[in-house]
């Protein structure tokens, strides 16, 4: 079932103190960065609800405090750590192959053109982690990690909540060719965008409810480029989108390396105003801009979502529990790392 919690409710959650101890202070406030085939298809019966209930029952409230905190002090943080889930996901499954760190001999995801300089919140993982690890040894993995801190950010951040499968492995291995390759990109048509999704067993529904994530966080004007240049929109620019289009030109005149909001209207509230942007041509990347031009479903889904937040909620959701499922190559094995960044 689909629970919406009220964003004052939100605010309230994200006052309150958790219990901390004497190794999770440190990881307060911080945001830290990083130093084959695609995925196999949707997950069968290696997952399950409650798998941890026995092994590890405090899992979820360890990761729920440890996304508060982060959150609290960086309200960023939730779409940082939303992004990891799904950049892992699309690259051989969700096997938190992304968390890898570069070592000699072996080039993981972090440095692909996708992730590199833009991914955060690693250092936020590594201290979730370390708290499991002190409660319940090597019990739960690091893909389950970010799939439940990536739900939980979405509800802190005022959006919907979902009931999370786990049972995911550790991947041993990663791919830095992988990820250049079946990572969304900002520049992508419509029909490219399509295609990556189909590409690991995700529809064009998927693609427009997921996208809807921008509604929270930042992107680098290196990304948005030809909106800069009034491009990226599908048609012609309307008032709106033109004052729009000058005030990014205004912002990242003076580097390509300034943040800009992804939604300028609500920022860190998780709502659909970016389906009601996009339609206004306020779509801040190319990639969403050119939703809206999309044939039949695409385009469809953009208007019913910018009408219908429970609509986008309800498909969000699902989409999410879809990507959640997607798994690495079979006999991939896996195992449960002791850290993050590292294979045990």
């Amino acid at each position: 079932m689909l629970t919406i919690i009220s964003y004052g409710m939100i605010l309230l959650l994200l006052s309150l103190p958790t219990p901390l101890d004497a190794s999770s202070k440190d990881c307060i406030g911080i945001g830290g960065g990083a130093s084959g085939t695609v995925g196999g298809g949707i997950a069968g019966g290696s997952l399950q609800f409650d798998l941890y209930i026995t092994s590890c029952p405090q899992a979820e409230d360890i990761i729920f405090s440890g996304v508060q905190r982060a959150i609290a002090a960086d309200p960023r943080m939730a779409a940082s750590l939303l992004r990891l889930h799904f950049h892992d996901c699309f690259v051989n499954g969700c096997d938190a192959s992304l968390l890898l760190d570069d070592a000699p001999g072996f080039v993981g995801e972090k440095t692909a053109g996708p992730n590199a300089n833009s991914l955060r919140g690693f250092d936020v993982v590594d201290c979730i982690k370390s708290e499991l690890e002190m409660a319940c040894p090597e019990t739960v993995s690091c893909a389950d990690l970010l799939a439940i801190a990536a739900r939980d950010s979405v509800v802190l951040s005022g959006g919907p909540t979902w009931r999370v499968e786990v049972g995911r492995r550790d991947g041993t291995t990663a791919s830095r060719a992988l990820a250049n390759t079946y990572l969304p990109s900002p520049t992508s048509s419509v029909a490219i965008l399509v295609q990556n999704f189909q590409n690991v067993g995700l529809s064009a529904k998927d693609l427009v409810a997921l996208s809807g994530a921008h509604t929270i966080g930042k992107a680098r004007c290196s990304s948005f480029v030809s909106r800069l240049n009034g491009g990226g929109g599908g048609a012609a620019a309307g008032d709106g989108e033109v004052v729009f289009i000058q005030s990014l030109q205004q912002l990242c005149a003076g580097s390509n390396g300034t943040l800009a909001r992804l939604d300028l209207a609500t920022p860190v509230a998780f709502d659909n105003q970016y389906y009601v942007n996009l339609l206004t041509g306020e779509g801040l990347l190319p990639s969403d801009q050119i939703l809206v031009s999309g044939a039949d479903e695409v385009g469809g889904l953009v208007q019913a979502y910018a009408m219908d937040s429970a609509l986008f909620f309800e498909d969000f959701a699902a989409s999410m529990e879809r990507m959640g499922r997607l798994a690495p190559p079979q006999g991939s094995g896996g195992e449960i790392r002791r850290s993050c960044r590292v294979v045990n």
